[in-house]
C-alpha cells in the first residue's frame, strides 16, 4: 500500500524494519497470533524487548512504532480490526541527539590530513559548503559554472537496499525545493575542481578501455572512473579519523560544523538556512545554533553589571 506513495529509500527502510526486526520478533514470541488478537500489551512488550534486550535507542523504537501504527491503522480503515491497538501504547521518550561539531582548528587539521586522499573532496563539500552526503556524491560537472563562479546543488545519489541488494538511486533533484540552491565557487575550491578534472582526463588516457565511462558527468569518481558510493563516506570517514588520531565524529557532523562556524562568525540564521538548504528555519535554529565557548563567556560577562549593588 505504501510503496507507490513514498520515495524508494523510505519504502526500503520500512521494508527492512518490518521484515528483519518486527516480523521475526512476533514469529518467535507469538507464532500463532492473529491480526484480530493483537493487543497493546503485545506491542508494548515488543518495544520493551528492543530497548532492554537488544539495546536499541528510544528513537529507533519510535520509528518502529510509526511503522506498526501505520500498518494497523490501514487494517482498521479496511475493517480488518475494530480498533488500532498501537494507539494505546506508550512510546518511549525521544532522545535529542547531541553532537559536538569540529571547531575551526580541528577543521584545519582535518583538511591537512585528507589533502590528496579520496576523502578530500567529500570532506570539503560537507565541511565548507555544508552539503549532505547525497549531494556530495551526486555533484555533477554541469552544476558548476566556472564563468559565473557558482555551484548549483540539484543532483543527489542515495543508497538503499531493495530485495536484499544494495541499490544506488541517482536523481536530478534534491531532497526538497529548498535544498535546490546556488553557492559561490570560491577560488581554492575552484582550483581543486580544475585539478580533479585534469586528473580524470589523465586517468582516462592511462586506463584506456578499462576506464568506466558510466559516470563521466559526475565530479566525485575514483581513479578508474567509478562513482564514489555514499556508503564509502559513512564507513571510511570515521576509520580515517581514528587512523590519524582525530576526534571521532560522523561524516554528517561536518555539515553541523559548517553551520556552527557560520553562526559563530555572525552569519544570520536565515542565511545559514539558505546555505544549508533547510526548508524550515526552525530546523536551523534547533540543530545548529551551538554558541562557541567564547560567545558564552562574552554573554556571561554582561550579567554581573545587573547584579544588585553593582555600579
Amino acid at each position: 500500500m505504501m510503496k507507490p506513495s513514498v520515495e524508494p529509500t523510505t519504502y526500503a527502510a520500512y521494508d527492512l524494519t518490518i521484515r528483519k526486526r518486527i516480523i521475526p520478533y512476533f514469529d518467535k514470541h507469538f507464532p500463532k497470533l492473529l491480526l484480530r488478537d493483537v493487543t497493546a500489551k503485545h506491542i508494548q512488550d515488543y518495544y520493551t524487548y528492543e530497548l532492554e534486550e537488544l539495546g536499541v535507542s528510544a528513537n529507533t523504537v519510535i520509528h518502529r512504532h510509526a511503522n506498526i501504527r501505520k500498518a494497523l491503522q490501514y487494517a482498521f480503515k479496511t475493517d480488518l480490526i475494530d480498533s488500532n491497538p498501537a494507539d494505546k501504547v506508550q512510546r518511549p521518550k525521544k532522545v535529542k541527539f547531541e553532537t559536538i561539531p569540529y571547531n575551526g582548528e580541528e577543521l584545519e587539521e582535518l583538511f591537512a590530513a585528507v589533502k590528496g586522499t579520496d576523502l578530500e573532496l567529500g570532506v570539503i563539500l560537507a565541511a565548507f559548503y555544508g552539503l549532505r552526503r547525497s549531494e556530495v556524491v551526486g555533484l555533477k560537472w554541469d552544476a558548476i559554472d566556472f564563468d559565473r563562479k557558482v555551484i548549483t546543488i540539484r543532483h543527489t545519489v542515495t543508497q538503499t537496499i531493495v530485495d536484499g541488494k544494495y541499490v544506488e538511486l541517482a536523481k536530478d533533484r534534491t531532497k526538497t525545493k529548498s535544498s535546490h540552491r546556488s553557492l559561490p565557487l570560491v577560488p581554492p575550491f575552484e582550483a581543486l575542481l580544475k585539478e580533479l578534472r585534469k586528473k580524470q582526463e589523465e586517468y582516462m588516457d592511462l586506463c584506456g578501455n578499462s576506464y568506466c565511462e558510466d559516470y563521466l558527468d559526475y565530479v566525485y569518481v575514483n581513479a578508474i572512473g567509478q562513482r564514489i558510493k555514499p556508503g564509502y563516506l559513512t564507513q571510511a570517514f570515521p576509520e580515517f579519523l581514528e587512523k590519524h588520531g582525530l576526534r571521532r565524529i560522523r561524516f554528517h557532523d561536518l555539515r553541523h560544523s559548517c553551520a556552527t562556524l557560520l553562526y559563530a562568525n555572525g552569519v544570520a540564521l536565515k542565511d545559514i538556512q539558505e546555505w544549508l538548504g533547510h526548508s524550515d528555519i526552525g530546523t536551523t535554529s534547533n540543530i545548529y545554533t551551538h554558541l562557541d565557548y567564547n560567545s558564552k563567556v562574552a554573554s556571561a560577562n554582561k550579567i554581573p553589571g545587573y547584579f544588585p549593588g553593582q555600579e
